[in-house]
């Protein structure tokens, strides 16, 4: 049974590639920021024995080194989810620093410390992959202003992800980003495009299909390469 690591499975695109991962047939470990989403996300998705909470916040790396240290078992599989829109005030002209700071600890620092955590159990499989959650919003070919904390806390990750990408390769080790379009989820809001099911699917289906040969791209979540 192939076995992978999803950072927050409690809600969003997180709790729906848990439970397209579950009926895929795999093990699934996900990530909560405490014991009370632990339970909540077990009752949602423990019917299946195959779903274990894992508790760590992804920004807390004494807890997350303690968390992988726990952790007896390989992954073919980690997917850097965990992520925010915030803040409030995140403009050229009027930027609340500390809520940037936030998002980028969220969005970019922490994709890279769940990646080297969890890294010796990815080397214990033989079809390891890293896939990290991105936005079309990183794209350098947008000139907008708005949400500038997020957008660029994204087009961070994606050099982060390309930099960790060229470190891996000759361990054969994939790693590349996905953008999941604008899904309808508390962050994309009821009005965005896409199914969180289905992007969910898609997601899985590009993360299974990785290989050596496709590290450091950008995928949509449709299958498709995107620039970045």
């Amino acid at each position: 049974m192939p076995t992978c690591l999803i950072t927050a499975t409690n809600r969003g695109i997180g709790f729906e590639l848990a439970r397209a991962a579950l009926s895929d047939g795999w093990k699934v470990y996900g990530s909560v920021r405490s014991e009370s989403a632990a339970r909540q996300s077990a009752e949602q998705l423990g019917i299946n024995k195959d779903y274990v909470p894992v508790v760590f916040d992804v920004t807390d790396h004494s807890a997350l080194h303690a968390a992988a240290r726990k952790l007896d078992d390989r992954l073919e599989l980690l997917i850097n989810n965990a992520g925010i829109i915030t803040p409030e005030r995140q403009t050229p002209l009027d930027m609340d620093f500390a809520g940037f700071l936030r998002t980028l600890e969220v969005n970019t620092l922490a994709p890279l410390a769940v990646s080297q955590a969890f890294l010796p159990h990815l080397r214990r499989s033989d079809a390891a992959r890293i896939l990290t959650i991105s936005s079309q919003m990183s794209w350098m070919g947008y000139r907008k202003a708005d949400t500038l904390a997020y957008r660029a806390s994204k087009a961070a990750v994606n050099k982060v992800m390309q930099g960790l990408a060229t470190d891996l390769e000759r361990e054969g080790i994939p790693v590349a980003l996905i953008d999941p379009g604008w899904v309808r989820t508390s962050m994309g809001g009821p009005a965005a495009d896409n199914c969180p099911s289905e992007v969910a699917a898609g997601i899985l289906n590009v993360a299974r299909s990785l290989e050596l040969a496709d590290t450091g791209k950008f995928f949509k979540w449709t299958g498709e390469e995107r620039p970045f």
